[in-house]
């Protein structure tokens, strides 16, 4: 595999489509532990790098899983039914 995508710029880590499921969330969960500092701390050019790859690892995560789990609080229209206190519990897409 060719180390640069289509657009020329560095890829940064395996293709995310190359990855089993177990490997994409262990790259999904670090990316987002990361994520404050390279915001706070990162040049732009390492926050650049994050968005994508970033991008590129909830992309795979949406295309393989396109029925996962959805909390109605955390939709519109689920938010500003939810009482105070009340609880989101997650559900199957859909449903």
């Amino acid at each position: 595999m060719n180390e640069h995508d289509e657009r020329g710029t560095t890829m940064t880590g395996v293709d995310p489509s190359r990855l089993d499921d177990q490997q994409l969330m262990k790259e999904l969960e670090t990316i987002h532990r990361t994520r404050h500092d390279t915001l706070l701390y990162g040049s732009n050019d390492a926050l650049r790098a994050h968005n994508e790859r970033m991008a590129q690892l909830e992309g795979e995560y949406l295309r393989r899983n396109p029925r996962r789990l959805v909390s109605a609080g955390r939709t519109r229209e689920g938010a500003r039914e939810r009482h105070c206190g009340e609880a989101a519990t997650p559900r199957t897409s859909g449903t």
